[in-house]
């Protein structure tokens, strides 16, 4: 099955690691994820890495994994403070970076007073969309005006919670895409949710596979893509698996 894997993590014990709730992860470098990708019979037609709760503000193992995948299409998610200068930004445009992430739910990354600044400014400097893995039941109505102002946002995890399926309809009917990725971290069925949001917007649900599912009550599995595969139209689940995520982190910049 064909796919744009909007979603992983790369874990490579080589490059710093920081514990977050007195967790840290077990290594699951690029061969890692490229034999997984194999045991799910998945063709990997490109990627977001994205930056973990475990990572901080570490670039150097994104650089490296993106110096081994970014021409097979793959892209980085990074974390930033609010100190990181434009250079530093553009430096990281060069190496394949596409997008900012805040880690509200579980922190390691900037403070969420910080969003709307430093969103804009990676925004304005390279285009990068922003990155939400945040509870869509505790966004504040100043933190969601904040977000609908903002030009590119995606949500991670369905919005992790159903009580804010109201909040993150809102969103996406204002242009905000949903990764249809963790479905062994959220508690409720996800079927009702992704047909609501596919049926206001054909490109708003982004799949991604979450690997390596750290910290979820179950890791990704095929039946995920089955899920998806089994409910949707071929048409919409090839926008879902692929199309969608690769105009959103790939064809918006060419």
């Amino acid at each position: 099955m064909k796919v744009f894997d909007a979603h992983l993590h790369i874990i490579d014990d080589k490059f710093p690691l920081q514990e977050n709730n007195g967790f840290i992860p077990e290594n699951f470098n690029i061969d890692s994820y490229k034999k997984a990708l194999d045991s799910f019979e998945l063709e990997s037609v490109g990627g977001a890495i994205v930056s973990g709760s475990f990572q901080g503000y570490d670039q150097s193992y994104l650089i490296s994994a993106l110096s081994c995948l970014n021409s097979h299409g793959y892209i980085g998610v990074t974390q930033l403070p609010i100190t990181t200068t434009d250079s530093e930004i553009k430096l990281l445009h060069e190496k394949g970076v596409r997008a900012i992430r805040f880690n509200v739910f579980r922190g390691g990354s900037e403070d969420i007073i910080h969003l709307f600044t430093l969103a804009k400014r990676v925004y304005n400097l390279c285009g990068w969309s922003t990155e939400l893995y945040i509870d869509v039941s505790k966004i504040t109505p100043p933190q969601e005006d904040i977000i609908l102002s903002l030009p590119r946002v995606s949500i991670d995890h369905l919005g992790m919670s159903s009580k804010g399926n109201d909040t993150l309809l809102r969103l996406v009917r204002n242009g905000v895409k949903v990764k249809s990725t963790g479905f062994g971290r959220i508690n409720f069925e996800p079927l009702n949710i992704m047909k609501e949001i596919h049926s206001i917007s054909k490109d708003a649900l982004l799949f991604g596979t979450d690997l390596p599912s750290t910290r979820a009550k179950r890791p990704f599995s095929s039946e995920d893509i089955k899920f998806i595969v089994n409910n949707f139209q071929k048409e919409d689940f090839e926008r879902i698996l692929y199309k969608n995520s690769k105009d959103w982190y790939i064809n918006y910049f060419s």
